[in-house]
């Protein structure tokens, strides 16, 4: 299979990592904005694959227009938020399956367009929600899913990251809910089973001026009411000193899980007993769902292997995507009026599952 990636960014050259050591992809080819970017990643993983010996041929397109023309069977889209929906489109249009990372677009205008236009080409579209593919997410998943905890009564999720992202990238990034805690929405709907009807939420924007500047917070917290009364909270900042942490604590009438708490997770106990803070507390994103990230790039390689022969699943389609994005969108809301706001003011009502 030949697949094409757009966007040598960060992510986009760990995909082209992944992909140029995946035993279901024959060929490679890479674009983005900066043809430079692309080569080097092109070469880097050529070089990996040669000391290996083993992954597919990489090339290095000079443009997007290039990449489409060579005849990719997939495209893997890892570019600029703001280039998504249309790249998206366009893969549809060309009839080829797409994975995005997430958003589909910033605004529910956008993702909706984007979605249309999959629906009309009849074309895969999975979108880049990597916590599903998390062992430890799964894994409380089955155990709500299977009653192990008994009736869920309380949820509590956890982004914080170690450092801001850059200046630049602040006023592009559609802000704390929907950048980062997009993830926790969607992971909350994904463990429970439940969706959310409810949210209040708040933010601060008390550090750096950059934050204020962009019209954004560095900090975040969010109280979500789910549709059997289950209560949930969600929380995440830009700056945690102590390193990269993302936990999800679930608490039922029988028992109480967490996710995200290993040798690595970046706490400190205050206990005179407790566990001393990890000697290599998790960096960042990549490091600590590097395994995720892999595994749902193989799902994607087998939905578009698949074809829609129907034999495999996607795991995560763009009305996933739409139904987390409505949630950030209504807690963005709730912060700019400090009020609750129901998710059936948002539009898009009903959009939660695919048609």
């Amino acid at each position: 299979m030949r697949i094409g990636l757009v966007g040598t960014g960060r992510i986009g050259t760990f995909h082209t990592a992944v992909l140029a050591r995946h035993p279901g992809v024959t060929s490679l080819v890479v674009a983005d904005a900066d043809p430079a970017r692309a080569a080097e990643a092109a070469e880097a993983a050529r070089r990996a694959g040669a000391a290996h010996r083993t992954g597919p041929s990489v090339e290095a397109a000079r443009s997007v227009d290039e990449l489409f023309a060579s005849g990719p069977d997939a495209v893997v889209i890892a570019s600029a938020t703001s280039a998504h929906a249309e790249l998206i489109g366009r893969t549809a249009r060309a009839g080829l399956p797409a994975f995005c990372e997430k958003p589909v677009a910033l605004d529910l205008a956008g993702t909706r367009a984007a979605l249309a236009a999959t629906a009309a080409a009849g074309t895969a579209l999975q979108l880049g929600f990597m916590r599903r593919f998390d062992a430890g997410y799964t894994a409380a998943r089955d155990a709500v899913r299977t009653g192990l905890l008994g009736r869920l009564h309380t949820v509590r999720a956890v982004t914080s990251d170690p450092a801001p992202p850059p200046v630049g990238y602040l006023p592009l990034s559609g802000g704390l809910y929907r950048d980062c805690l997009v993830h926790d929405f969607d992971a909350l709907r994904w463990v429970t089973g439940r969706e959310v009807v409810e949210v209040y939420a708040t933010g601060s924007d008390a550090g750096p001026p950059m934050f204020r500047e962009a019209g954004d917070v560095s900090t975040a917290a969010a109280v979500l009411t789910l549709d059997d009364g289950t209560l949930a909270t969600a929380t995440a900042t830009r700056r945690n000193g102590a390193g990269y942490d993302v936990r999800m604590e679930l608490a039922g009438e029988k028992d109480q899980w967490v996710v995200g708490l290993d040798g690595r997770t970046p706490l400190t106990s205050a206990e005179p007993v407790g566990p001393p803070p990890p000697a290599d507390p998790w960096p960042g994103f990549l490091e600590r769902f590097g395994p995720a990230y892999e595994a749902e790039l193989d799902a994607f390689v087998a939905l578009a292997r698949d074809g829609g022969g129907g034999g495999a699943v996607n795991p995560c389609d763009g009305y996933e995507a739409l139904a987390a994005l409505r949630i950030a969108e209504a807690c963005e809301r709730s912060r700019r009026e400090h009020r609750p706001v129901r998710l059936d003011e948002v539009p898009g009502a009903g959009d939660g599952a695919a048609p």
